[in-house]
């Protein structure tokens, strides 16, 4: 689970209890191979086409989706990171915590970025990735693709590729790890 989701737990801090497991490894790895082939399918190959993971939780599910995609399309597609820390609409209700550097190395115009993450909430932290992806050109098209849709949208965001949709209660916490995803609470 992202550290940042851990420190904004009250009173700053707390421990994951997961209650059960939602994925195994088997479930997410036939999630990423049937979001790869959607995304072969949706885009008529991987021409043009870039994965950009979202910082922290979003890295694992990009490298994923890019080791299926080059064994599909016997190809590598290429793989960026970003982090939006500074691009939230919630600083100075909460600490600035950037995660790690952002690593888009080419040019975006005229390409179909594919924005990963492993949870997608409220929208937000997808909001603020739209708005920093203009700092690095201007794509023909933004995907996105999330191993998780819990719902709870605050804005009007929806996944092009998912791997499980999976309603929550808004004080649930999804844990996407190696081993699976698991669902639980955060004990204080």
């Amino acid at each position: 689970m992202a550290e940042r989701e851990r420190r904004q737990a009250p009173p700053y801090g707390g421990a994951f209890a997961p209650r059960t497991r939602v994925m195994d490894r088997d479930d997410v790895q036939r999630a990423v191979w049937r979001m790869a082939h959607e995304i072969v399918e949706a885009n008529h190959g991987i021409d043009d086409v870039l994965l950009i993971g979202l910082q922290t939780g979003g890295i694992p599910v990009a490298e994923a989706l890019a080791a299926a995609l080059t064994s599909i399309e016997g190809r590598e597609v290429e793989v960026g990171s970003l982090d939006v820390a500074f691009y939230r609409d919630d600083i100075g209700l909460r600490p600035v915590l950037p995660e790690a550097v952002t690593n888009i190395p080419w040019a975006l115009d005229g390409r179909t970025v594919v924005l990963c993450d492993d949870v997608l909430f409220t929208g937000r932290t997808i909001r603020a990735a739209l708005n920093a992806l203009s700092d690095y050109g201007r794509p023909r098209a933004v995907q996105l693709a999330v191993m998780i849709d819990r719902g709870h949208r605050e804005l009007p965001i929806r996944p092009d590729y998912v791997g499980k949709n999976l309603p929550t209660r808004r004080d649930e916490v999804v844990d996407v790890h190696d081993e699976g995803v698991d669902l639980g609470e955060m004990i204080r």
